[in-house]
């Protein structure tokens, strides 16, 4: 057997493998053995049927199967012996000329690879860290809409603001045109909620449909029209009122604290406030240390030059994944780079840093993962049985399980990494101007 590589370039080559009879006679002879001795073949006992009738039957396909085989071993073996860096996996060259199977005694085949050529990264640059400041108003309106969550929905007779109000949606120019929807006050422009306070039920307005919202998702989803579809119609909208909802905020007391929390876990208003501000400031934490990775992610890949073989890239992925098409590839393909220069990035970290991911790491990451969906509901009994748990978890769907915690686990171990490396300079920062950080 002789393989060779070629490169073209530094991300590209040809994997040449040529095989002679030797190399795969011997594995031949040994299925046409184990094929006589299973095979029914009427005329001739079990296990007696020649070889040669075997050979005919079944002799071309047992040699791609073997020689297919072959190939497989033989390519994974030469790239990982030579410690060959691939992009994706080795694709078949297409064969000019169709294989003689009953004559031919030897084979060449072609594989196209794409190449990780060297790239450096720097992780000696400075990122912000945000620490996010709740002011008591900002708390307080986080807990008056967690009360109004649990709260009661009572049916005032007149409306205020705040109110939703359900009713009928009527067109003047279309009689056909009629709709029950969901109007909420404080989703209205400032113009227009003066129309909508102190109105009763059975009463008629009349309504600017396309400057009804401050946001046009609103006006689509109170309408159920799309923007295209909301251009077409023409002529006066109103608007009968049916039926003002108002949700009357849950107090807090016991039963409130206790569908918080659990029953008897916080005893008192100054016990949750505290024990929730708490846990808005853990989410807050967490939002800021997300953030972090995603600005230290940004940093490298826009400093880091990863030499690509985009050619190769787009025909493994439209090879690979069938439901992507050529145009969907297209318009995407930069994700789909950027994505694939994150990984090289992180590998290589992983490499340099000797990061290493145990059995432990994966099980415990799935532990948390448990205890983030199930919060305050894991009971005491869950949490003693969550070995058992996440185990049957990760040895569901074929490994598949076991392998996204995994990667998951191994991210957040080369982020920490990175993080001890790199120069974080802490910032205090309201939760708005955190927002408008984000959306940037």
């Amino acid at each position: 057997m002789d393989i060779t590589l070629d490169k073209s370039s530094n991300t590209e080559a040809l994997i040449k493998i040529k095989l002679i009879e030797a190399d795969y006679q011997k594995k031949f002879d040994e299925k046409l053995k184990e094929y006589s001795k299973k095979a029914s073949i009427k005329g001739f006992r079990p296990g007696k049927v020649p070889s040669g009738l075997i050979k005919k039957l079944y002799g071309k396909s047992i040699l791609a199967e073997e020689i297919n085989n072959l190939l497989i071993k033989s390519l994974n073996d030469y790239i990982k012996e030579n410690d060959i860096k691939i992009i994706g996996d080795p694709l078949p060259k297409e064969i000019e000329e169709e294989i003689d199977w009953d004559n031919q005694k030897e084979f060449e085949f072609e594989y196209n690879v794409g190449l990780v050529d060297e790239f450096n990264y720097d992780l000696d640059f400075k990122v912000n860290r945000y620490k996010i400041k709740l002011s008591k108003k900002e708390f307080d309106e986080v807990v008056e809409n967690l009360q109004k969550q649990y709260g009661k929905m009572t049916n005032p007779d007149v409306s205020e603001d705040g109110d939703s109000i359900f009713g009928l949606l009527e067109l003047s120019s279309d009689s056909e045109f009629a709709k029950d929807s969901v109007l909420y006050i404080d989703k209205l422009a400032k113009k227009n909620k003066s129309k909508f306070v102190g109105v009763k039920k059975d009463e008629k307005i009349d309504i600017d449909l396309k400057n009804l919202f401050e946001e046009k998702s609103d006006l689509e989803v109170f309408t159920n029209k799309s923007e295209k579809e909301l251009k077409e119609l023409k002529g006066d909208f109103t608007f009968t009122v049916k039926n003002v909802n108002r949700v009357e905020p849950a107090e807090l007391n016991q039963e409130f604290f206790d569908k918080i929390f659990g029953k008897d876990s916080v005893k008192s208003k100054e016990e949750f406030i505290e024990k929730y501000r708490s846990i808005i400031e853990e989410n807050l934490n967490k939002e800021s240390d997300y953030f972090l990775s995603q600005e230290i992610q940004k940093h490298l890949l826009d400093k880091t030059k990863v030499e690509i073989p985009s050619d190769f890239y787009k025909k493994w992925i439209l090879k690979t994944q069938e439901n992507v098409t050529a145009d969907e590839l297209e318009k995407d393909f930069e994700h789909y780079i950027r994505d694939l220069k994150w990984n090289l990035i992180k590998n290589k970290i992983t490499e340099d840093l000797e990061i290493k991911v145990e059995n432990d790491d994966v099980l415990n990451k799935t532990k948390s993962m448990f205890r983030e969906q199930f919060g305050a509901q894991l009971g005491e009994e869950m949490e003693k049985n969550l070995d058992v748990f996440a185990n049957n978890y990760l040895n569901q769907n074929n490994g598949e399980n076991y392998y996204q915690i995994y990667n998951q686990a191994r991210t957040e171990k080369v982020m920490d990494a990175i993080k001890e490396k790199v120069k974080i300079a802490e910032k205090d920062i309201s939760r708005t101007e955190f927002e408008k950080k984000v959306q940037e």
